[in-house]
């Protein structure tokens, strides 16, 4: 009796040390943004001005887990002029984005698009391997990202010394799902859109049977080739035709950036 009480003791005071221990939260070295940068993007369907997208980087006094600092990241999407009367969109998203990391904390969309109306929270509590959605806790992997700090964090990968067909992949967290995020090297181009020409390096997602975008020539995307990591330009193929969303204006950049001659 003595001897499987001592046993049974042992074993709780063990899993009770497991449960201490702290979960190791990941680094990333971050060169590309910092706060006070603004994107402004047009979206074109065949020749017309349909929306706008707008990405800024501001400061925040909140914490993560209650000491690290953070980047607050509003992103907003609505569409401009005649299309307002056809189908009007008006998108709100934030992530409270750590600094050390590149990985949310917190997660806000607010969706309006043609009458339908989305409202999500996620809490992100990356110290336990969890996701919160305001009524139950998913487990999650360390460093899982949400829709907006996928955007950014993809900008901090090492693409110096990339192959043509080379993948790289990470972990979203996105409709209480945790979706695979695969985007293929397939070379650089010099890319011209409003604003000039630009070296970028091309990319398109691995995409899966199923989804929205089937082959990989449906969605492509150029991101400059410096130090800023900046998508410029985005192409999709959708079912009534394709649409194009190009960098129109810019600003607080953390390095210059350069037009191609």
């Amino acid at each position: 009796m003595k001897t499987r009480l001592i046993v049974s003791s042992t074993i709780l005071v063990v899993l009770g040390l497991c449960s201490m221990q702290e979960i190791a939260l990941p680094t990333v070295s971050n060169t590309s943004f910092q706060t006070g940068e603004k994107l402004r993007y047009r979206i074109t369907y065949g020749f017309i001005d349909a929306g706008e997208a707008v990405l800024e980087v501001k400061e925040t006094s909140k914490k993560g887990n209650g000491t690290r600092d953070l980047y607050h990241i509003k992103g907003t999407g609505k569409t401009l002029g005649g299309f307002n009367s056809v189908y009007k969109v008006n998108d709100v998203y934030e992530t409270y984005l750590d600094k050390k990391g590149i990985f949310p904390w917190q997660f806000v969309r607010r969706v309006e698009e043609g009458g339908y109306k989305l409202s999500q929270d996620y809490a992100f509590k990356q110290d336990k391997l969890k996701v919160h959605n305001g009524e139950k806790d998913f487990t999650t992997p360390a460093g899982i990202q949400d829709m907006i700090s996928s955007f950014y964090y993809a900008r901090t990968l090492n693409f110096k010394s990339a192959k043509v067909g080379d993948t790289f992949e990470f972990k979203c967290f996105m409709d209480d799902e945790i979706w695979p995020l695969k985007v293929k090297y397939l070379g650089d181009e010099k890319i011209s859109i409003r604003k000039g020409k630009f070296n970028c390096m091309k990319f398109a997602p691995v995409v899966q049977t199923g989804r929205v975008f089937k082959k990989q020539d449906d969605l492509s995307f150029w991101v400059t080739k410096d130090e800023n990591r900046i998508p410029i330009l985005v192409k999709a193929k959708i079912p009534v035709g394709s649409i194009k969303l190009h960098l129109v204006e810019w600003s607080g950049l953390k390095h210059d950036l350069v037009k191609a001659k």
